[in-house]
């Protein structure tokens, strides 16, 4: 029999409300006329605009589902080549494979700025389901 999963704490809401948040943020901006955004400095400014985007994705993702990091991994990385898909079939932007390998970079940065406070979140509850293992208590 399955069990029900935890319901999640206010700030566990909190950060999945943030991340879904900032990923229709991320959509509506991306695929955005660029008449519309302010003009482009250089070139690798667009890659680090990817890059910190799908950082602060990935950190809200694994805080926000700290059970599932490698769904939301996997599911920020799809939504990342959605997006350039999407842009290709706009006419007014372009897709370009090197803003997804860009994705895929903030994906790897965020999730090594979210493992040690999901390492703390996902740790209690397995330690809970866990018999005490310790070796010094005496029985009464």
């Amino acid at each position: 029999m399955k069990q029900a999963a935890p319901t999640p704490s206010r700030p566990q809401r909190g950060l999945a409300w943030s991340f879904w948040s900032l990923a229709l943020c991320v959509a509506v901006l991306s695929l955005m006329p660029t008449a519309y955004l302010p003009p482009q400095v250089f070139s690798l400014w667009d890659k680090a605009q990817h890059a910190l985007a799908f950082t602060a994705l990935a950190a809200l993702g694994l805080l926000a589902y700290p059970q599932r990091p490698w769904r939301v991994l996997a599911v920020l990385l799809a939504f990342g080549g959605g997006i350039e898909l999407a842009q290709a079939a706009t006419g007014w932007r372009y897709g370009e494979w090197a803003d997804w390998l860009a994705d895929a970079v903030g994906l790897a940065a965020g999730s090594a700025l979210a493992w040690h406070p999901r390492r703390r979140m996902v740790r209690p509850s397995t330690m809970a389901a866990a018999p005490s293992t310790n070796s010094t208590a005496t029985a009464p």
